[in-house]
């Protein structure tokens, strides 16, 4: 029925905390409805950004904790946000506004994988912050990052604590010496850079397509658009139970299907469009042919409406009543309401009208998931949600056929196929390297190949450890790119007139460098007769290795340095080989050259993916161009 099916549910999320500092908490029987005030004034405050957003999993929310084990009281929120990670990174721009809005409040922010704002910057901490030590040190205030330090033998400030801070000393730290744990620039600045651009960006991360679906998913979608994220993951989550409720549908029939237009998020629309999925024919959901207009249309609508019918078939239409009016019925509504309108959230529209309603629905689910955060025994599952507008929602197919007409135009998805120099760029923006310029308009420099094999020898020679392997270069260098021409110019070189080598086996004393400690050889202390002894063992043992080898095709695979020799040294050497040579000479293998030869066979075959060898030589610093030379293999040199 299908090639392409997933059973884990991913379970990332994000944990937030808001405190008050010392002097701003007041008395503890205070702390429970002071910060309550501040939960409203802030989802108020950002009820602009926060309303329309359209969320993973989970949106961003916040609840009153009381104080235990030397913890305050304090505000705490948690958002499971999946496969999109641009969820983690909006709430750390939520978070980083509040503190900037509210300075009296110090905030927290952690994941799965602890801090997560040290990993974003960890080319540019200081030496002596590691995951050991890092705990309750990381905080915003002010709008800005900071970090308390750990005292140092040279400095010994008396306000330093001497081991892992508390949080209440940490909150009495930081707005005591605000200039002292301020993070350094280069580590602020990696962290700004991954939330710059919001909520401007918000618009960017937004796809708008146009889906064949039941009137009623339609009709839900313009009410709560939010909803089509819980829709896409339980198509893309889906098991074989659920699609038992799919052969034949109960809720969303598809005879009702009209042409709409749905906002997605590119992460959303990503899961739904790249997975192969073909319905059962009872369903009644069959698909145009793949060249018809509106295929995409089509799929897509299939299997929204597919996720859609996963949702109401775990719930029973009979949950509880007392479920459907919570938002109304809580104290909270009436301020916060209050507080929208002074806040102009519905930008003056005339009170009544269907935009008004449709903002208005949006702030009471907002207010429910956000702000009164029900008990989870009398939270609605999206399916109890769904199940629950359409009962009360009134709605015309005609009315919907009618608006086909007038629908927005799609948003152009060639971004789900990005170039190579677009990948490039967002690479090298994710690790904080300058934004990258198109090939054509970037300067030629001169390059030398010779750094790759070098790169390569310095990183070989380095000593690992249970850490790993050091680099050779420093992460804040910038990396070596070169063109193709530099690149061409650069084998011509290779492949030009030399001057005659000997092509003696004699080995130099470069290939004695990995004697002094694997094998104990102590050359400087050893007579002279012995180490002649150990050298004339060494030929001899390479002599019988080559004899070996010469019968077998292994000696092919390399390029030996009589083979780049140019057609006229050929002729010079002919008549010493015609006088002398047999065919199992051996001649010397240019190391550099087949390092850099079978680098570049290796990043060649990745046909522009990752793989090893990118990997390896992005790590070093080492940057090579796309393969653009369009002129024919030169041929190769006769014997």
């Amino acid at each position: 029925m299908e090639d392409n099916m997933k059973f884990a549910v991913v379970e990332d999320s994000v944990e937030y905390r808001l405190f008050l500092i010392p002097d701003k908490a007041g008395e503890p029987e205070e702390h429970t409805e002071t910060l309550q005030k501040y939960i409203e004034r802030i989802m108020t405050h950002f009820a602009s950004i926060l309303v329309p957003y359209i969320w993973q999993n989970q949106p961003f929310n916040l609840k009153f904790i009381p104080g235990k084990g030397g913890v305050p009281a304090h505000m705490y929120g948690m958002t499971k946000f999946g496969d999109n990670i641009e969820d983690e990174w909006f709430i750390v721009y939520v978070i980083k506004q509040i503190t900037k809005k509210f300075p009296e409040l110090v905030a927290r922010i952690e994941d799965n994988d602890g801090e997560f704002l040290l990993i974003e910057a960890a080319d540019f901490l200081p030496k002596w912050l590691d995951p050991d030590n890092s705990a309750n040190r990381v905080f915003f205030y002010h709008g800005e990052l900071c970090i308390i330090p750990v005292p140092q033998k040279s400095e010994a400030a008396s306000w330093i604590p001497t081991t892992t801070p508390t949080i209440l000393q940490a909150l009495s730290i930081i707005p005591a010496h605000p200039e002292e744990v301020l993070a350094s620039e280069s580590v602020r600045a990696a962290v700004n850079r991954r939330i710059r651009g919001y909520p401007e960006k918000i618009q960017g991360s937004l796809h708008r397509a146009h889906c064949f679906l039941p009137a009623g998913i339609v009709a839900i979608l313009k009410q709560r658009p939010r909803l089509v994220a819980a829709g896409v993951q339980a198509f893309y989550l889906r098991d074989p139970i659920d699609l038992r409720a799919c052969r034949v549908f109960k809720t969303f029939l598809p005879e009702t299907r009209v042409m709409t237009s749905v906002t997605f998020t590119k992460c959303l629309y990503a899961q739904l469009v790249q997975q192969r999925f073909v319905p059962d024919r009872r369903s009644g959901y069959g698909l145009p042919p793949p060249s018809h207009p509106q295929y995409r249309a089509h799929e897509l609508g299939m299997k929204l409406a597919h996720g859609f019918e996963i949702l109401c078939s775990k719930c029973s239409p009979h949950f509880s009543e007392s479920r459907k009016s919570l938002v109304t019925t809580s104290p909270l509504w009436a301020s916060f309401l209050e507080s929208l309108k002074k806040n102009d959230y519905f930008k003056g529209l005339l009170e009544g009208s269907t935009q008004y309603q449709e903002r208005l629905e949006m702030a009471k689910n907002y207010f429910q998931l956000s702000v009164h955060r029900p008990e989870s025994s009398l939270a609605m599952s999206p399916g109890e949600e769904i199940l629950t507008v359409l009962q009360t929602l009134l709605f015309d197919v005609e009315e919907l056929k009618k608006e086909e007409a007038n629908l927005p135009p799609e948003d152009d998805d060639q971004w789900l196929e990005l170039s190579p120099e677009q990948l490039d760029q967002l690479l090298q923006e994710a690790v904080g390297e300058k934004e990258s310029q198109p090939v054509a308009k970037k300067e030629k420099q001169s390059c030398d190949l010779t750094q790759v094999s070098e790169s390569m020898k310095a990183f070989i020679s380095k000593v690992s450890t249970h850490k790993g392997a050091e680099l050779p270069r420093d992460p804040s260098e910038a990396p070596i790119t070169f063109d193709v021409d530099s690149f061409l110019n650069y084998f011509d070189k290779i492949l030009g007139p030399k001057p005659h080598e000997s092509e003696s086996d004699d080995l130099e004393e470069e290939d004695f460098e990995c004697l002094d400690s694997d094998d104990d050889l102590d050359l400087e202390t050893q007579e002279p007769g012995s180490l002649k002894g150990t050298l004339d063992n060494l030929k001899s043992y390479m002599a019988q290795m080559d004899q070996e080898l010469a019968h077998t095709s292994i000696g092919k695979s390399f390029t030996t340095r009589k083979q780049v020799e140019t057609p006229s040294q050929t002729a010079n050497n002919n008549s010493d080989e015609d006088s002398g040579a047999d065919d199992c000479a051996v001649t010397p293998v240019d190391v550099d050259l087949n390092l850099v030869s079978n680098i570049l066979e290796s990043y060649s075959s990745q046909a522009g993916l990752a793989g090893p060898a990118s990997n390896l030589l992005q790590s070093m610093g080492v940057q090579l161009p796309d393969n653009t030379d369009d002129r024919p293999p030169s041929k190769p040199v006769e014997d």
